[in-house]
């Protein structure tokens, strides 16, 4: 069994940047692909972007050129930058993990270990 605890994010200003993290205990050895979701008030959770254990990256098209994700997997962790906040950011950011080779899945289904999600809160 695999914990994921999420830390940063919080109230930030347009423009501004964030960075979150996620750090897994427990059962970590084994090549966990990570990802990252969000909900916004109202809204389906939605694929934001995964990372492979070798740190290959797949992001979805709304994010491009403005998200990174990362890992170290000395630390168990995995981080989401967050470049030019816009309102539209606003929601509740979920770390998710799944015991696979390669990159996670676009899909909520594909995951096995969820975070309790941390709150981004982008004011204009």
């Amino acid at each position: 069994h695999v914990q994921l605890v999420e830390s940063g994010g919080g109230l930030v200003q347009a423009g501004d940047s964030t960075t979150l993290s996620c750090a897994a205990s427990g059962r970590t050895f084994g090549p966990y692909a990570m990802a990252w979701f969000r909900q916004a008030p109202g809204k389906e959770r939605a694929f934001v972007s995964t990372i492979s254990r070798s740190g290959n990256t797949y992001y979805a098209d709304s994010v491009k050129g403005r998200f990174t994700i990362s890992r170290d997997n000395a630390k168990n962790t995995v981080y989401l930058q967050i470049n030019s906040l816009k309102p539209e950011d606003t929601a509740v950011y979920y770390c998710a993990a799944d015991l696979r080779t390669g990159l996670g899945p676009s899909v909520r289904t594909g995951y096995n270990y969820w975070g309790q999600g941390t709150q981004v809160t982008v004011s204009s």
